[in-house]
């Protein structure tokens, strides 16, 4: 790997389930050892960009926005030039970063990044969108390199048992990993940093090839004049 270019690490799932928060809880633990570098996605405006920044997690320079103006899945799957070129463009002024993280905008359980675009991926749900979600499945559950199951500590007051959630993401990825977090727990913020910290070396070292997701399940959503607007996103190489 080229020495400007970065570990390009996705992070992606649906609205509210703490992809910011996650990305701002690396960026505390392991910024004083691996040059770090944060890309948002948000359809109109940069908010999630603008928190983290707020948070002091990172010298603000590098942490940049994308506007995508369009459905989430876009952006990070069908046409990824305006990340690549924000990537880069990161890349290039800090020049070298170790990891550059890609938030996704929020979406649903279908939502995966290109791998002309990341060179892996986490999903993150959290326990308050239900119990159940995990094992329903989908691309972003059964392919990620890694599935969060985030916000643990709310599990008491949301009815969920954590330990099942966690066994059926488990049995949805066929044993891939998937660390149950909560930013007040340290001991599972040391798994998520740990995991970042090896794959960014495996990825480095050439040993890593990401995978595609495969093609786009079909999805809807409600449109800005209230149609309902169906996709079927296919990707091609």
């Amino acid at each position: 790997m080229p020495e400007t270019r970065s570990f390009r690490l996705g992070v992606a799932g649906p609205v509210g389930t703490g992809k910011s928060s996650l990305i701002a809880t690396v960026c505390r633990e392991l910024a004083d050892e691996l040059r770090l570098g944060v890309i948002t996605n948000d359809i109109y405006t940069d908010e999630d960009a603008r928190l983290l920044r707020s948070a002091g997690v990172l010298d603000p320079e590098r942490i940049r926005a994308v506007e995508t103006g369009a459905c989430p899945h876009t952006a990070i799957r069908d046409d990824v030039t305006p990340n690549l070129i924000a990537v880069e463009d990161l890349e290039r002024d800090f020049a070298p970063l170790d990891v550059v993280l890609v938030e996704s905008g929020g979406d649903n359980l279908t939502a995966t990044f290109s791998p002309a675009l990341v060179d892996a991926q986490i999903f993150v749900l959290d326990v308050a969108g239900g119990g159940d979600v995990a094992r329903k499945g989908g691309p972003g559950i059964a392919r990620a390199d890694l599935l969060i199951v985030n916000k643990t500590d709310l599990a008491p007051y949301v009815g969920v048992d954590v330990e099942q959630m966690v066994k059926d993401a488990s049995e949805a990825r066929d044993g891939k990993p998937v660390i149950a977090l909560s930013r007040t727990d340290p001991a599972s913020v040391a798994l998520l940093t740990e995991w970042v910290r090896s794959m960014a070396h495996v990825v480095r070292a050439g040993d890593h090839t990401p995978i595609d997701p495969g093609p786009m399940a079909p999805h809807s959503h409600v449109g800005e004049d209230g149609e309902l607007i169906t996709h079927t996103h296919a990707h091609t190489h």
